[in-house]
């Protein structure tokens, strides 16, 4: 895959699953720039890639997506991809009766919220230029569910919801909007969740093994690339095998 003069945002670029697509997309010519929250993660994380900047941004503040993408646009005069990796998983391990509104608000702001905001700011400039591809990183739970992490699975729902409808909406335009909708990967944020959540996914993934991010970031290219043209407001699945539809 080649994405040589193209520029390309990643959200929750400092670590994980957007730090890995970075690299990636840096690898193959892509000017990359790394949005998230933490100034000096981002910016040891922008060392490491080549080529790279990056943008400080709350995903689910929109007057600080709205700056961050108008300094992008200002910087590199375009954009040609948008990959939304930005995500917690919040409170798992707890049934929809211990669930903490406050903690689901948190979970659907990152997840849902800022997937739409950063949608909103980057398709004007891709509009312009008749040319764009989103890649919305969603999961496995947001089809088919897992129990005990009700705002996550709702969150990454919603996620796929709306990459349908953004794709529809915008499908004679140039732009492709998909979502990716992996199983549990090898991320920090997976470390983070206690063993027996992470044995509960495992063990419905027929290959009986985690994703890495290296696979997930390989798909992102291929999702991203320009001859991918005839998809969009599809999921595709990285799950070994357990998705079920």
């Amino acid at each position: 895959m080649s994405h040589a003069n193209e520029v390309a945002v990643i959200t929750g670029g400092q670590q994980g699953l957007g730090y890995n697509i970075a690299q990636r997309l840096a690898s193959e010519g892509a000017t990359v720039v790394l949005f998230d929250l933490n100034a000096e993660k981002l910016a040891a994380a922008s060392r490491k890639i080549s080529g790279s900047s990056f943008q400080v941004i709350n995903v689910t503040d929109e007057k600080s997506v709205a700056a961050a993408f108008a300094n992008v646009v200002s910087q590199y005069g375009r954009l040609d991809i948008l990959v939304q990796a930005a995500g917690i998983t919040g409170k798992t391990g707890i049934t929809t009766d211990q669930v903490d509104a406050d903690n689901f608000d948190l979970v659907f702001a990152v997840n849902t919220k800022g997937v739409f905001l950063c949608c909103k700011h980057a398709l004007p400039q891709m509009v312009k230029q008749d040319y764009g591809r989103i890649v919305n990183i969603a999961s496995v739970s947001g089809k088919d569910g897992n129990a005990k992490m009700l705002a996550y699975s709702g969150s990454k729902a919603a996620v796929i919801g709306i990459t349908k409808v953004i794709g529809k909406e915008f499908a004679e335009t140039g732009i492709t909007v998909n979502a990716l909708a992996p199983a549990v990967v090898k991320t920090a944020m997976v470390a983070a969740l206690p063993d027996d959540r992470v044995k509960y996914m495992t063990d419905k993934i027929p290959m009986k093994r985690c994703g890495t991010v290296e696979e997930i970031a390989a798909l992102v290219s291929f999702i991203a690339h320009k001859d991918a043209s005839f998809t969009t407001g599809f999921t595709f699945d990285a799950t070994g095998g357990r998705a079920t539809y």
